[in-house]
């Protein structure tokens, strides 16, 4: 039986969560700046990576930079979010898309409104990546 003093992981106060599906492209770009943003914050977190079926070794990118790859067989955005969230260990969890157009740096302010005591955060995406979308 192990010992369950050396086998404690270390409290999660934020998970973020990215829902992936071939985000190859962008994966790295935003695994970097969440890790950036927890770093530089002294923010206990953890990345964790909803892969929804991806065939472009996206998995291999958040493995390699250190996040959690949770693999969510049942297809779709919403599934692939849920998966993610049921996966998270932090108090507090941050979702954002793969795709580079939420900006991960901006982390560190919405966990400061958490821990006010805000049920419920909500950002929206980056101006630039609002153009591509319109």
């Amino acid at each position: 039986m192990p010992d369950p003093i050396t086998t404690l992981e270390p409290p999660v106060e934020v998970s973020i969560v990215m829902p992936c599906l071939n985000e190859a492209d962008t994966l790295a770009t935003c695994l970097k700046k969440a890790r950036r943003a927890l770093d530089e914050n002294q923010i206990a977190g953890e990345i964790i990576v909803a892969d929804n079926g991806s065939t472009d070794g996206s998995q291999k990118i958040a493995t390699d930079l250190g996040a959690r790859v949770v693999p969510v067989a049942v297809k779709g955005y919403g599934n692939a979010l849920m998966g993610g969230i049921a996966a998270a260990r932090g108090a507090f969890i941050i979702m954002g898309d793969a795709d580079d157009s939420y900006d991960f740096l901006e982390i560190p302010r919405f966990v400061k409104k958490g821990r006010e005591g805000f049920a419920l955060v909500q950002g929206r995406r980056t101006p630039i990546a609002q153009r591509y979308r319109e």
